[in-house]
């Protein structure tokens, strides 16, 4: 990974706030944050979602430089690293579809948000790359689910806390996530 040449490191009053939510809740009744009535999404739709979403945040990484590498406050990702960890959820939710289309009830490898934001040094990666990255992450993980069909929707799998997620499930599971951020760093309601 390249940083751009005026990037700063992330200070100790940026460092990542860890969220430990259980956010199934979400496949139960509407998000009174973003809005999204995760309920009533239907399966079909999440590939176009997914897309739509993309482009919000192509917006987002297209707008002011200095706005976006800034968080609000400590404990609230900045826009840039927002957009990195939706990318990064694309691509791992195209990892666990074809880990449940392709095998019988498997358990997901675990997956730290806020050790990979750290890791991989979100607030410091070039916006142009990010962009770039998440509308191809966005198109593979919409191709994913434009291809389920027929009883593939009720194929399942699990995450090690005890989740457990049909394909049409975790379509609507997966979709909140980045609508949900995007309401982080704009405050739009869908």
């Amino acid at each position: 990974m390249s940083t751009p040449e005026n990037a700063t490191a992330t200070s100790p009053a940026d460092a990542i706030v860890p969220d430990s939510k259980d956010w199934t809740w979400v496949l139960e009744r509407a998000c009174p944050d973003c809005g999204l009535d995760t309920p009533s999404v239907v399966r079909e739709d999440v590939a176009a979602m997914v897309r739509a979403n993309a482009a919000s945040w192509l917006a987002v990484l297209a707008g002011d430089e200095d706005g976006l590498r800034r968080r609000p406050s400590p404990e609230v990702w900045s826009g840039l690293e927002y957009a990195c960890h939706v990318r990064d959820v694309f691509r791992l939710f195209h990892v666990r579809l074809n880990l449940m289309l392709d095998q019988d009830d498997p358990l997901f490898p675990n997956w730290d948000q806020d050790e990979t934001a750290v890791a991989e040094r979100y607030g410091e990666q070039w916006r142009s790359v990010v962009a770039e990255e998440l509308a191809q992450a966005a198109d593979t993980l919409a191709a994913a689910f434009e291809r389920v069909a027929g009883e593939q929707w009720q194929r399942t799998g699990n995450r090690s806390d005890g989740a457990r997620f049909t394909v049409e499930s975790f379509s609507r599971y997966l979709i909140h996530d980045p609508v949900h951020h995007l309401y982080d760093v704009t405050g739009a309601k869908v």
